[in-house]
């Protein structure tokens, strides 16, 4: 029997939902829907538990045990890790699940970085956010770039054999906003609004290489970026400094805060990679079978 190819993806939240999905989208037959159901509402309610908001009846090793059963590998398993909130509570995870893809079986494997996974040759194929990829790898240019499509014409060949294949839709995004009384009549917060622009621009700390990537140099000359203070939300330090970057979907909070909401300039995406010096065929048909779904996508690359 030939092994099961391998395939990194998160342990946790929407990226892992995202992936779930697709496999489901590809696959005929309700096994892998289920798969997807049951993974999904055991991480929400162990992400609950996690956060205090529902008490469970049972201790985590009694959950574990419920939820896992490694001599069933057509069942997904799941694993306790040590979440890094205050007081490092335990959490449940995803660990792995055998699933049959067309003419291929899979081995989806969890990983707290799928990307640095596939960097260091683990694994051949995985899902990771497209935001991981902007902060390690992509180069750092005067223009910016806006689409998923950029990314590849970005990564230095001598950097990584890592390639973006695909996004999975699963798009929230890096969005330009700022306060409404500072904006002149007629204008939106672009980016030939940043052109002109000179003062603080208000970022999450760990995204100062993504933002310029994104951005570029040039636009971000004369900018200098400031960040949140602990425990405040991010659209209220927006509304402090008067313009910011910030992930959003529709953008409610921020126009509470008395923000606009200008031009979206990234998408935050689940992304499809694939190590391009691992050539098996086993691999080109997993991946046959997962672009199956993108091939009329405009996210496709």
């Amino acid at each position: 029997m030939t092994d099961p190819v391998p395939v990194a993806v998160p342990r946790k939240g929407r990226p892992l939902e995202a992936v779930l999905e697709r496999f489901a989208a590809v696959t005929d037959g309700e096994r892998l829907d289920r798969l997807a159901d049951d993974v999904s509402n055991t991480l929400r309610y162990e992400k609950a538990v996690t956060k205090g908001s529902v008490e469970a009846d049972e201790g985590p090793y009694e959950r574990l045990a419920e939820y896992s059963d490694p001599a069933t590998p057509a069942e997904p398993e799941f694993t306790l890790l040590r979440d890094d909130r205050d007081g490092k509570p335990r959490r449940i995870v995803f660990d792995a699940a055998t699933v049959e893809l067309g003419d291929v079986t899979v081995k989806l494997v969890g990983r707290e970085e799928p990307f640095r996974a596939l960097r260091t040759h683990e694994f051949a194929l995985g899902f990771d956010s497209a935001d991981l990829v902007l902060e390690e790898v992509v180069e750092i240019r005067e223009s910016g770039l806006g689409t998923i499509a950029d990314i590849n014409d970005r990564i230095d060949p001598v950097d990584t054999d890592v390639r973006v294949v695909t996004g999975l839709g699963d798009t929230v995004y890096h969005t330009l906003m700022g306060r409404q009384d500072r904006r002149d009549p007629n204008t939106t917060f672009d980016r030939e609004y940043l052109t002109d622009y000179e003062g603080p621009l208000c970022i999450s700390p760990r995204y100062e290489r993504l933002v310029t990537a994104v951005l570029g140099t040039d636009a971000l000359d004369g900018v200098e970026f400031v960040y949140p203070d602990a425990h405040e939300e991010e659209e209220g330090a927006i509304a402090r400094f008067g313009l910011g970057v910030y992930l959003t979907v529709t953008g409610s909070t921020a126009r509470e805060h008395g923000l606009s909401v200008g031009e979206h300039l990234f998408p935050s995406e689940t992304v499809l990679m694939r190590n391009a010096a691992e050539t098996e065929e086993s691999v080109s048909r997993v991946l046959r079978a997962l672009e199956r779904e993108a091939a009329d996508s405009e996210i496709r690359v």
